[in-house]
């Protein structure tokens, strides 16, 4: 566990959940808490515009501010950790949406956890990213980080996708089916899980590559340590890798797509008594006897 803490708690910098206009009345109860614990709030220039309210650009929010604030669901979290990571604030995810396994603040806790938080009753998790790039077959190299996971799939259903995967430049698999899932452990209990993938504990540093609806019953998922390189191609004219499963990349039979551990993980600030098996039982009904 990470004994980080914050240096000062003065400004948060949110982020809303997009295309979501009627959020605004949560947004001003929340942001009233807030200021009622003396944290001014500072709202990212595209959220304020959706909701009507003044706001400033997503850079400045994130260098002005001490730790970040996403309400919404876990899809607005993940956005907003890959596009603050350079910025390297901490996250704490205020849930809005439903499942909820990263934005794991509820509305009614928010006035318990800013009392917890004034009061140095909390911790920041360090989980590791996926750092990647696709290189084209002219030399260019287009960058990304993911959260959660990387697919590389068939962009049309009735079409088998094959994946030539090598690692650290030593070709190992071919996979062959609807696609191939890298996913980090904070990730496992997303598409991996629903893919057949195992649950990993979110402050592990590896890789998780699950087949998905492999045509080979040989086919298994497979952990590798975090500092190996992952390379993966396809000989089909056309191929989609999918980021977070928010970004797309298009690629065809000449491209690479390379992923590997990122060097800085993203911080994710919790509640103190925050329990990850917890999380398991409530959202994966674990235990439960009917």
């Amino acid at each position: 566990m990470s004994s980080q803490k914050l240096d000062q708690i003065k400004t948060a910098g949110f982020v809303l959940k997009p295309n979501d206009p009627e959020i605004k009345i949560l947004y001003k109860r929340i942001k009233a808490e807030f200021e009622a614990k003396g944290i001014s709030v500072l709202l990212a220039e595209k959220s304020a515009t959706m909701i009507g309210e003044e706001g400033i650009v997503f850079e400045s929010m994130c260098e002005r501010s001490d730790f970040l604030v996403s309400l919404g669901g876990d899809g607005t979290l993940l956005s907003l950790v890959r596009r603050s990571h350079g910025y390297n604030k901490p996250v704490v995810g205020i849930n809005a949406g439903n499942l909820g396994f990263l934005a794991d603040v509820t509305i009614d806790d928010v006035e318990l956890f800013l009392e917890q938080l004034i009061s140095n009753e909390y911790r920041i998790d360090e989980r590791m990213m996926i750092e990647g790039y696709v290189q084209r077959k002219d030399g260019k190299q287009e960058p990304f980080f993911a959260f959660n996971d990387v697919v590389m799939t068939r962009p049309v259903v009735s079409k088998m996708a094959t994946i030539y995967a090598s690692i650290d430049g030593e070709r190992f698999n071919t996979y062959r089916g609807d696609g191939l899932i890298i996913a980090t452990p904070t990730g496992s209990t997303a598409y991996n899980l629903a893919s057949g993938g195992p649950v990993m504990y979110p402050l592990t540093q590896a890789l998780i590559m699950t087949p998905i609806m492999a045509h080979s019953l040989t086919q298994r998922p497979l952990v590798v340590p975090a500092d190996f390189t992952i390379e993966l191609s396809s000989p089909e004219e056309r191929i989609i890798a999918v980021i977070d499963g928010q970004d797309n990349y298009e690629m065809t039979h000449e491209d690479i797509l390379v992923i590997m551990g990122a060097k800085r993980g993203a911080k994710l600030l919790h509640r103190k008594e925050r329990n990850y098996f917890s999380v398991l039982r409530e959202k994966l009904s674990w235990g439960n006897e009917n």
